[in-house]
C-alpha cells in the first residue's frame, strides 16, 4: 500500500514541476501571452496536488504566490 501510494504522489509531484517548469519557461522567454495562458492551469495542478495531500496547502498559497508576482513582473 506504502510503495503504491508513493507511486501516485510522485507521479503527481512529476506532473506538478513539469507544468510549473512550462510556466517559468514562458515567462523567462517574455510570452506573455503564453504565460497568461498556462497560469491558470498551473495553479489547478497546484491545487490538485494541494487537496490530495502530496503538497500542504500552505506549501502551495506559496507557490501560487510567487508565481503569480512573476507573472505581475511581466506586466501582464
Amino acid at each position: 500500500v506504502t510503495e503504491k501510494k508513493t507511486l501516485q504522489n510522485k507521479a503527481v509531484k512529476s506532473a506538478l514541476k513539469t507544468q510549473i517548469k512550462k510556466f517559468l519557461t514562458a515567462v523567462e522567454s517574455g510570452n506573455k501571452e503564453e504565460a497568461t495562458k498556462l497560469y491558470p492551469e498551473t495553479v489547478s495542478a497546484i491545487d490538485a496536488a494541494a487537496s490530495k495531500g502530496v503538497i500542504h496547502k500552505n506549501n502551495a498559497n506559496n507557490r501560487k504566490a510567487k508565481l503569480a508576482k512573476k507573472l505581475d513582473g511581466m506586466g501582464a
